[in-house]
C-alpha cells in the first residue's frame, strides 16, 4: 500500500498540482508573530523610551523582529537558550536608542514581563480558519514544521485557537531544523502521504520554499509582504486563499495531478477571494 493510499482521505486542487497533504510553517504563516512581539516590546520598553513616536516604534521593532535574527539562529545552533537570544535582541534594539539594559534586575524583569505578555497577542491571519476549513471538508490531512521547538509551538497553536493543526514537529522532533531534509519529511511520514503529493507553505523563501522543494515536496513561499526577489522562480502566494485553485477541492478517489513546472506567482480567480479571504 503506497503512502497516499493510506491517507488517501482527498486531494486539494491547487494553482500548482494537485496534492494529498499540506504543512505549514507556523510564525508570520499561520500566526502574526510578528504583530505579537511588537506590541509586547512596546508595551514593556515604553517607560524606557518614553515620548517615542510611532516611527521610533516601528523601527524599534523592526531590529527585533528582523535585523537581530542572527542571534536566533546561535539559539538553532546550541549556542544560546531561547530566552537568551530574546534578551540579547531587546538589548540590541534598545542600545539602538541608546538605552542599555542592565545586567541582573532590570533584564530579569524586562525579559520575564515580555515572556508573559507575548503570548497574548498571537492570533491566526484571518485566511488561516477558511483554508483549514476547506481542508478538513475536503479530508486533507494537514500539519506544521516549525523551527522552534514542539512544545512551545504546541502551546502557541493552542493558545491562537489553532489546536486543530494537530499534526507537529519542531526541531526537537529529530533534532534538526529547516532546511534540513529530513524534518519535512518527518512532516511527510506524519500525514501519510509522499513528499511529490504533499504542499509545504511558508513566509521564508530560503527555509520554507527552497527548503521543502529540496526535500522533494512542492514548496511554496508565502509573500505576504510583496518582497520582490528577481531571482526566485519558485511558486509563491501572497495570501494563504491563494492556493486554492478557484475553491475546487474533492474528496477521495482524486489522483493527484502531474506537477507542473515551477510559476513564479498563481493565479486569482474570483472564487478563491470570496471563499478564502
Amino acid at each position: 500500500m503506497t503512502a497516499s493510499r493510506r491517507a488517501g482521505a482527498g486531494v486539494l486542487d491547487t494553482p500548482f498540482g494537485s496534492v494529498r497533504g499540506v504543512l505549514f510553517d507556523i510564525d508570520d504563516t499561520l500566526v502574526d508573530l510578528e504583530f505579537s512581539m511588537t506590541t509586547a516590546l512596546r508595551e514593556v520598553s515604553e517607560h524606557l523610551l518614553p515620548g517615542m513616536d510611532q516611527a521610533g516604534w516601528e523601527r524599534f521593532g523592526r531590529i527585533f523582529t528582523h535585523e537581530t535574527t542572527h542571534y536566533y539562529d546561535r539559539y538553532l545552533a546550541g549556542e544560546l537558550t531561547f530566552n537568551e537570544q530574546r534578551l540579547l535582541r531587546g538589548r540590541a534594539a534598545l542600545g539602538h536608542f541608546g538605552v542599555e539594559l542592565e545586567e541582573g534586575e532590570q533584564s530579569h524583569q524586562w525579559l520575564t514581563a515580555y515572556v508573559e505578555k507575548q503570548p497574548a497577542y498571537v492570533k491566526p491571519f484571518p485566511d488561516v480558519m477558511p483554508l483549514l476549513d476547506l481542508l478538513d471538508q475536503a479530508g486533507v490531512p494537514y500539519g506544521a514544521v516549525s523551527n522552534n521547538v514542539h512544545d512551545y509551538q504546541r502551546a502557541k497553536l493552542d493558545g491562537a485557537g489553532l489546536g486543530r493543526v494537530r499534526r507537529l514537529v519542531g526541531t526537537d522532533t529529530l533534532g534538526v531544523a529547516k532546511p534540513d531534509p529530513s524534518i519535512y519529511l518527518e512532516g511527510v511520514r506524519l500525514l501519510g502521504t509522499g513528499p511529490a503529493e504533499t504542499l509545504y507553505v511558508g513566509d521564508n523563501r530560503l527555509l520554507d520554499a527552497e527548503g521543502s522543494t529540496a526535500a522533494g515536496l512542492l514548496g511554496v513561499w508565502l509573500n505576504r509582504a510583496g518582497e520582490q526577489v528577481k531571482e526566485f522562480r519558485g511558486n509563491m502566494v501572497s495570501s494563504l486563499g491563494e492556493l486554492v485553485a478557484c475553491g475546487r477541492a474533492a474528496r477521495a478517489g482524486r489522483t493527484p495531478g502531474p506537477r507542473p513546472r515551477p510559476a513564479r506567482r498563481s493565479p486569482i480567480c474570483a472564487s478563491t477571494k470570496s471563499r478564502v479571504k
